[in-house]
C-alpha cells in the first residue's frame, strides 16, 4: 500500500487528535504496508467531488483558505507540547507524504526512505504546514532547492542534512522506534513537555527572552516537584 492521502483523512487525523487519551506522551506515525505516504490521492484530488482541487476553486479565497486550515489541523496536532511525535518512515514520502513526516518532533527512516517535496510538479505549493518545519530544519537555501525542484532525496542524503533523527536498515525500523520510545518515556513526563516547549520557542526568543523562559520553566518545576505547584 502507498498510503495516498485525502481530504477526509486529513479530517479523520484532526479527529483521532481530539479523541486521543490524556495519558498518552508518545504517538507514533507509520504508514501500512511498503510506503510511508506517497501524497494526496490524485484520483479524488483531481476529481470533481468533495476534497477535489475543483471544489476548492468553487469557494471564495477566504473560503478556500479556511478549508485548507482545516486540512492543516490533521498534521498540526502533532506540535502539542504534550507529545512527543515520531514518524517511522519506509519507502515513499511524497508531498503530503513528506508534510506528515516534517509534522513530527523526530523522524526515524529505514534505509529505503525516499523524500520528496512534490507539490511544485503539480503548479501547487506546500501547505500542510510543512515549509517552515523544512527550513528550520535545513534552512532556506536548501528548502528553496528541495521545494522548486521536487527532486526525490534518499535516506543517506536526509541523514545528512538533518532530516532524519536516525537512519537504520529497514528490518528494524520497528525495533528503532521502539527503543527510541521507550527512552522518551524514561522521564518525569512534565519535565519532558516543558524542555519540548523551550526547545521548540527557541528559534522565536532572543537569547534574553529564552534564558527566562529557561528560568520560568525551572522555577516551576522546582515547585513541582516540592509539592508546592499550582
Amino acid at each position: 500500500m502507498l498510503n495516498a492521502q485525502t481530504a477526509a483523512m486529513w479530517r479523520a487525523m484532526s479527529d483521532f487528535s481530539r479523541e486521543l487519551p490524556g495519558d498518552v506522551r508518545v504517538v507514533v506515525v507509520r504508514g501500512e504496508g511498503r510506503a510511508f505516504s506517497a501524497g494526496i490521492d490524485l484520483a479524488v484530488a483531481g476529481a470533481s467531488g468533495p476534497g477535489s482541487f475543483a471544489e476548492l476553486t468553487t469557494l471564495s479565497e477566504q473560503e478556500c483558505a479556511d478549508k485548507i486550515a482545516e486540512y492543516q489541523g490533521g498534521f498540526t496536532w502533532l506540535h502539542r507540547p504534550d507529545v512527543i511525535s515520531i514518524a517511522a518512515v519506509q519507502g515513499h514520502a511524497i508531498g503530503a507524504g513528506f508534510q506528515l513526516a516534517l509534522a513530527c518532533d523526530l523522524r526515524v527512516l529505514a534505509e529505503n526512505a525516499t523524500f520528496s517535496m512534490a507539490e511544485v510538479t503539480l503548479g501547487l505549493v506546500p501547505d500542510l504546514a510543512g515549509t517552515k518545519r523544512l527550513v528550520e530544519l535545513v534552512g532556506y537555501a536548501r528548502a528553496l532547492e528541495i521545494c522548486t525542484t521536487g527532486r526525490r532525496m534518499d535516506a543517506a542524503e536526509a541523514d545528512r542534512i538533518g532530516l532524519a533523527t536516525l537512519v537504520v536498515p529497514a528490518a528494524e525500523l520497528d525495533d528503532a522506534v521502539r527503543d527510541l520510545t521507550a527512552g522518551l518515556l524514561t522521564h518525569n513526563r512534565d519535565a519532558v513537555v516543558e524542555i519540548k516547549a523551550l526547545l521548540a520557542g527557541a528559534a522565536g526568543r532572543t537569547h534574553a527572552e529564552q534564558q527566562r523562559a529557561e528560568r520560568e520553566a525551572q522555577t516551576r518545576r522546582l515547585r513541582d516537584l516540592a509539592g508546592r505547584g499550582e
